[in-house]
């Protein structure tokens, strides 16, 4: 019961997630694929990556990855910037206009939380947060985050 519980909030998240995406990617000059919605997303999680961070985690080539990263900077999501401490090294940065598009999770999640509000009392709401950062912070460490 627990796992279909949760996998059917996961799913409703990620259903809601691509619906919005796909609303928004439409085939016009700028606009993410879907598979560069997915590039910059990963890159927002690392937290400024460098090109080589993003290859490895993903698991692919490191020429592939720097296809990718040129193509969202060509189209202004991402933009690389000089490390501090090796000058050679570039970090991926999230740029202005990918904060008009991540909107589109957090209106969602917004929507869920005024309602889970509106539902729960405090305690129930601090109890199901504890378990929120259990599950973060100890039982997902494959994602390396």
């Amino acid at each position: 019961m627990l796992e279909e519980t949760f996998l059917s909030v996961y799913d409703k998240f990620k259903v809601e997630f691509f619906r919005r995406l796909f609303s928004l990617v439409r085939e016009r000059e700028g606009s993410l694929s879907a598979m560069e919605a997915f590039s910059v997303e990963i890159i927002k999680e690392l937290d400024a990556p460098t090109i080589s961070q993003f290859a490895d985690f993903l698991g692919i080539s490191q020429s592939n990855a720097t296809y990718k990263v040129n193509s969202l900077i060509k189209k202004g999501y991402i933009v690389k910037e000089n490390s501090d401490i090796d000058r050679r090294e570039y970090h991926l940065k999230l740029s202005e206009k990918y904060y008009h598009y991540s909107g589109l999770m957090k209106s969602y999640v917004d929507t869920v939380m005024d309602r889970m509000q509106q539902r729960f009392t405090p305690e129930e709401l601090e109890t199901f947060s504890k378990m929120l950062s259990v599950m973060s912070e100890e039982l997902m460490p494959e994602t390396g985050l």
